[in-house]
């Protein structure tokens, strides 16, 4: 096989067949040999759904989050060279649009994002094709294995941004998983003076212990939410509530709680995603006058901002990474993932 590839056919059918090695069209992109795929929650809907949204219709290369080397660039290239170790922002923009003028490129209704239906193939084989601004060059003390990690770390760069966290603010983080420990991550990094993480999984509250979170609650399923928000408050001191909760599971009863727990004038941002359509105290909200926000992605300085922190040691992944599977066995990766196994699993790119 050229370009051996993972194709996803549909809802629990995956297969992996040869694809058309990439061609360089344009001379400022380049080509990756992709040496790791990380696996994430909407991997996990894909493998079991078809897909969030727009469905899976054709075989679709799969992955999203990766890191690589250098393989082939365009003769226009000057910020990478073949052999360069690079982690990949997996879509790029049209770059001429009002949202992407605007700095706002994560809106661009032409965005080219991998493993997105129909047929914007993955990250998920020997190749991939991206613009050379869409990589970042990893400096020698960061592994590719975590380079695969700047992609959610960019996740939560953006909703902390989108949280304006300030030095001694209290943060509340719903949901223990990969990108719930990074925010905490991010958020003390930006001076928050308590970040509390919340999750009914023991163990992964262990886990944010040690890794970012100055404090740490594991509700009861007994307890209403307005209970299970006074707990909080007392447990830490947050007498007007928190200055900022950041949303990581998308579970209808984190969200109520969060809006408890939250200051009057409080900022949540929804960055976890669970079903189309749930119930929350809208009166809370109102009164309180809550900023609420969603998030999507990551945008314009994101990926820099999260490279400095991984570079600069401020933020740690390497703990996150918890199993490895080979390329051929990229479904046991993804069913790892969705039975709760570890924080992240990655899968190792195609060996020779």
């Amino acid at each position: 096989m050229n370009n051996p590839a993972c194709f996803l056919h549909g809802p629990g059918v995956a297969k992996i067949a040869d694809s058309p090695y990439p061609t360089i069209e344009d001379q400022h992109d380049v080509i990756i040999r992709i040496a790791y795929v990380g696996v994430c929650g909407s991997d996990v809907h894909f493998w079991t759904h078809g897909g969030i949204g727009a469905k899976v219709d054709q075989p679709l290369i799969m992955g999203h989050e990766a890191s690589g080397t250098v393989h082939e660039i365009g003769d226009s290239v000057t910020s990478l060279k073949v052999g360069d170790k690079v982690a990949i922002e997996p879509g790029f923009p049209c770059r001429r649009c009002k949202t992407c003028k605007a700095g706002r490129y994560n809106f661009c209704a032409e965005m080219t994002f991998a493993a997105s239906p129909p047929g914007s193939h993955g990250t998920l084989a020997k190749y991939f094709k991206i613009p050379e601004d869409f990589c970042y060059t990893l400096p020698d003390t960061i592994d590719l294995n975590e380079g695969v990690l700047m992609e959610p770390l960019a996740v939560a760069v953006h909703v902390s941004r989108l949280a304006d966290i300030r030095v001694g603010q209290s943060v509340v983080i719903f949901g223990a998983g990969t990108i719930g420990l990074l925010s905490a991550a991010v958020a003390k990094s930006m001076g928050a003076g308590k970040v509390i993480s919340v999750d009914i999984n023991e163990s992964r509250l262990e886990f944010a212990q040690d890794f970012a979170a100055t404090g740490t609650y594991q509700p009861s399923i007994e307890s209403s939410s307005e209970e299970t928000a006074q707990s909080i408050k007392n447990k830490y001191g947050l007498d007007e509530g928190a200055d900022a909760v950041i949303e990581a599971t998308g579970a209808e009863p984190c969200i109520e709680t969060g809006i408890h727990v939250l200051r009057s004038g409080g900022t949540f941002i929804q960055a976890g995603l669970g079903r189309a359509k749930i119930q929350f105290p809208i009166v809370a909200l109102s009164e309180k006058e809550i900023h609420m926000k969603g998030s999507f992605r990551y945008s314009t300085g994101d990926f820099d901002l999260a490279m400095h922190l991984l570079e600069s040691r401020k933020v740690s992944v390497k703990e996150l990474i918890t199993g490895m599977e080979p390329f051929e066995k990229a479904t046991s990766a993804w069913e790892r993932t969705k039975k709760g196994e570890g924080i992240k699993t990655l899968i190792r790119g195609v060996q020779d």
